[in-house]
């Protein structure tokens, strides 16, 4: 029995015909609450079990971590229950994980090391304010985050600072471009990468070598992309690259659902789709599964006004469910005692419990004035989100160390655990193992040990300094020969 004729009761009409159209490009446009997970996984668990393709030869993109895990569980449930074993991991992830997965490989070819650091948003951001510092530039004046958010905007649309010169439409003044080059050369002096290196670099990797974006194209003879309406430019760059040669791509994605044009997210690109790919098949789901036949009516009476959109009308076989309510306050204040005395009166007039609502915001300053409000009704409540855990300071402590271990010139990370813990190593001693690195045009840390052994502070400092660089150098030694883990507990031993 072929896997559709398996699975065919679990499909609506729509959704068995983009699960059976396996070659050529697709658009789906799938509608709020239309099962587009279930297509996905359904479509790539077809290929396997029809045996189109091998798990190696498909690469399924999302845009989050935890949608990539959901996918690859439900498509392993699926080949199980057909008795197909996968014995290849499967290429189900994020663009950024599968770009560091490639650049892990390749990145030899731009002059970089393979063990290359990933700087996140605050790592960037401190090595934007070095690089402010040594360009004379007051960051009181000039703020760091302005010149962030221009370089990551630049990297969104596929420009390194060589191309921004050539790109008069690219509004960058001559302190900005004068920030991002210098950024960039420290970057590459670290052997790191940004968030957007990740897709720049790997863009860059198949424009400069097309025999290694041959082999890549090759080897993803079907590309499966989720939200689409959410791809930027450098994105929609590197999927044409890959589905070029055998233009099995399926893309997945509803421009009424495109919420992130502040971050670089282009709409057009769902929407050209069919002028990229004239050859393409494209298939609607409307039938949506998730809400009530009043939550459907009132958003696509919103959406319908959208100028930017492809032609479809959502419906649903749900019930009628429970009016929605509009109401406009005068004030935050006002609005924060609406919503609190609303759910005060249902939990004592109609039993319901605190853990029975959810209130939802759109930015983290919102929630004050509803909290002063839930305490002052002495209602339990409890904030959801916090600090994700890799942001948490331990966390990035301990993932600081790990990477000068593997790379001594990450500077961020070097500067991040050099007086944690507490050791007496002070933001002035700091500041001039900087400058001594500047001057002599040597790495921070090969700094510090020049420092020491120049007696150039005074003997408490210059101890406390050769002592450090004596604990890096003992760490990476022993990492040679000990796991990721014996690794972790000797950094937790020794610090």
């Amino acid at each position: 029995m072929s896997f559709i004729e398996t699975f065919s009761e679990q499909l609506n009409s729509p959704q068995r015909q983009a699960v059976e159209t396996l070659k050529g490009p697709l658009l789906i446009l799938a509608g709020a609450g239309s099962g587009k997970t279930r297509v996905l996984t359904y479509r790539i668990a077809n290929l396997i079990a029809s045996k189109l393709a091998s798990p190696q030869e498909i690469l399924a993109v999302t845009f989050t971590n935890k949608a990539a895990r959901e996918m690859e569980e439900r498509t392993l449930q699926l080949l199980h229950k057909m008795s197909v074993p996968v014995f290849d991991r499967l290429w189900i992830s994020t663009f950024h994980s599968t770009c560091a997965r490639i650049l892990r490989d390749e990145i030899h070819l731009l002059d970089y090391q393979p063990f290359f650091a990933i700087y996140d948003d605050t790592d960037q951001k401190s090595l934007i304010k070095k690089v402010l510092r040594a360009l004379n530039i007051d960051e009181k004046v000039h703020s760091p985050k302005t010149f962030q958010s221009r370089i990551n905007e630049a990297k969104q649309l596929g420009l390194t600072p060589e191309e921004v010169t050539k790109k008069p439409g690219f509004l960058m003044d001559e302190m900005s471009l004068k920030v991002y080059t210098t950024y960039e050369t420290e970057m590459k002096k670290a052997n790191a990468l940004d968030f957007g290196d990740l897709l720049l670099k790997t863009y860059d990797l198949f424009r400069m070598y097309p025999d290694v974006l041959e082999r890549y194209q090759n080897q993803f003879q079907f590309i499966l992309i989720d939200e689409y309406q959410d791809t930027n430019h450098i994105q929609y760059l590197l999927v044409k690259q890959l589905a070029q040669k055998h233009r099995n791509l399926c893309v997945v994605g509803d421009e009424d659902q495109s919420i992130y044009s502040w971050r670089g997210a282009d709409i057009t690109n769902i929407l050209s789709f069919e002028n990229d790919f004239p050859e393409c098949l494209t298939v609607k789901l409307e039938e949506n599964y998730r809400s009530s036949q009043n939550i459907v009516e009132a958003a696509s009476a919103v959406i319908k006004n959208n100028t930017q959109r492809k032609e479809k009308t959502l419906f649903t076989s749900n019930n009628q469910g429970e009016k929605i309510i509009s109401r406009e306050e005068n004030n935050e204040y006002d609005e924060a005692r609406y919503i609190v005395s609303n759910i005060e009166s249902l939990i004592v007039k109609e039993g319901y419990a605190p853990s029975d609502f959810a209130i939802f915001y759109r930015t983290n300053a919102q929630s004050r004035v509803l909290e002063d409000q839930l305490r002052s009704y002495k209602m339990h409540y409890k904030i959801v989100g916090g600090v994700k855990f890799y942001e948490r300071l331990e966390i990035k402590d301990m993932l600081a160390y790990l990477k000068v271990i593997m790379n001594p010139n990450d500077e961020v990370a070097l500067r991040r655990i050099i007086n944690t813990p507490a050791r007496g190593i002070g933001k002035t001693t700091v500041e001039k193992i900087e400058t001594i690195s500047l001057d002599q045009n040597i790495s921070f840390f090969d700094a510090i040990l020049y420092v020491a052994e120049h007696r150039l502070f005074h003997s408490g400092a210059g101890k406390k300094l050769r002592q450090f660089y004596q604990l890096i150098e003992q760490m990476r030694t022993q990492s040679i020969d000990m796991s990721p883990s014996e690794i972790y507990l000797g950094v937790l031993d020794a610090t």
